[in-house]
């Protein structure tokens, strides 16, 4: 057993509290359990108790055991003087304030439904890797549509302070922050660091100054990506390569680049589609930035629909007939294909706008991130597939985001007491 189902029981009163005594006898009656506390200190606050009829306000400690006060050195913590009540599982040694006065102490161990604790432990002991896989069928969709929208709501925040996070680095600009956010993203899962180490070495300011001219633009970020250096004489012949190097020096030594560049070791091919190459994704991000002023504007104002058209671009042509530098593809490489682009406004988008919303405190904004995902179609990987073998339909990115945080935030780490679903599973067990 773990302690927060001995929080769970305390928080909800799923317990019997006929005749309830302290382990020393005295009569408890409980009037407010309290409020969950989520930061250092006692685990609940603002309790009011009754012992031997004498009212008690102050908080209260949950323990497994009671020598667990003396394990976590409560004693020498004064945040502990005001603890009221000790609520454990069973007492294995009495526990005195530092004035050697008694605290009080309840002990749940027989006054919790077997059929509750053994629920619990259930979800715990699962091997699956969603612990309520047996049971989810039994769950009415409110608790789990419920479930949905917080977890939603909270990848959102989170998503959201991380770009705050990168909006603070750049002195709150956020003309540089969306431009890195959407660098980040166009590296995809694979190509993430990198791509963002390349934005963040390559300013925005400097790409706007070449706007209208994209051989600049993909010179400039070729050859900060590293993709220039060490090439073979015999590319080097060929005009492209060429060109694109005599320009990148150019514009390198003007601006002071030389000492920023990426290594070409930190890219990954392995394992993927040419149309995935970075470089051919490094070519797509310039057509972006050379076709669009006021990029943070638009990512913030503009509806799926128009943003799908936006970045349903073609990279330049020698990329279309390319994947690396002189060496040539056996078809014509298309340009961003609709699931990358509904995966870059997922994770660019939706969180810039999340950033914003919190940053400027207007809910509005918050509430077009929620309409982004609501009119954008499903991802698909294999944790969405397990969901979907419990019945859920996945349909739009509103349900494959939130299904994605319940797993990583829950179910991963067995946080069933703080799930909705897991809560509905567990209190079965008391009726």
């Amino acid at each position: 057993m773990r302690e927060d189902f001995l929080s769970f029981i305390w928080q909800f009163q799923y317990f019997d509290a006929q005749n309830l005594r302290t382990s020393e006898g005295q009569s408890l009656q409980v009037i407010s359990a309290g409020t969950l506390n989520q930061d250092a200190g006692p685990d609940f606050e603002f309790a009011n108790i009754l012992i031997e009829g004498v009212a008690w306000a102050g908080s209260i400690e949950i323990h497994l055991k009671s020598s667990d006060w003396q394990q976590h050195k409560h004693t020498q913590n004064t945040a502990y003087n005001n603890v009221v009540l000790h609520v454990v599982w069973e007492e294995n040694q009495p526990i005195k304030r530092p004035d050697s006065t008694m605290i009080p102490t309840l002990i749940l161990k027989d006054r919790v439904n077997p059929k509750m604790l053994y629920r619990y432990q259930a979800l715990q002991s699962e091997l699956g890797e969603i612990p309520c896989h047996r049971h989810f069928a039994q769950v009415k969709p409110l608790y789990q549509l419920t479930m949905l929208d917080k977890v939603l709501v909270q990848r959102l925040e989170k998503k959201g302070a991380q770009v705050l996070a990168l909006w603070e680095a750049n002195q709150k600009n956020w003309e540089e922050t969306a431009y890195q956010l959407l660098a980040q993203n166009f590296g995809f899962k694979t190509n993430a660091a990198p791509f963002l180490r390349l934005a963040q070495n390559l300013p925005l300011k400097i790409l706007q100054k070449h706007k209208g001219n994209l051989s600049q633009i993909e010179a400039l970020l070729l050859g900060q990506a590293g993709f220039l250096e060490d090439m073979e004489a015999e590319i080097l012949e060929k005009s492209y390569p060429k060109d694109t190097l005599r320009e990148y020096r150019f514009l390198a030594q003007k601006y002071q680049l030389n000492t920023t560049q990426i290594h070409t070791q930190e890219w990954k091919f392995l394992r993927m589609r040419p149309p995935n190459f970075p470089t051919i994704r490094i070519a797509q991000f310039a057509q972006i930035i050379n076709q669009n002023n006021n990029l943070f504007a638009k990512l913030l104002q503009a509806k799926p629909e128009d943003l799908k058209k936006d970045f349903r671009i073609k990279q330049s042509e020698y990329w279309q007939k390319h994947y690396h530098l002189g060496k040539q593809a056996s078809k014509e490489l298309s340009g961003m294909g609709m699931s990358s682009i509904e995966n870059i406004i997922i994770n660019t988008v939706v969180p810039l706008l999340a950033a914003y919303s919190q940053a400027k405190d207007e809910q509005a904004y918050l509430e077009r991130a929620i309409l982004h995902l609501e009119n954008l179609p499903a991802e698909n990987n294999k944790i969405l597939k397990m969901w979907e073998e419990l019945g859920l339909k996945v349909k739009t990115a509103f349900d494959s985001q939130a299904l994605l945080e319940l797993y990583k935030s829950y179910c991963l780490p067995k946080q069933c007491l703080s799930c909705s679903i897991g809560v509905n599973i567990v209190r079965e067990g008391n009726r």
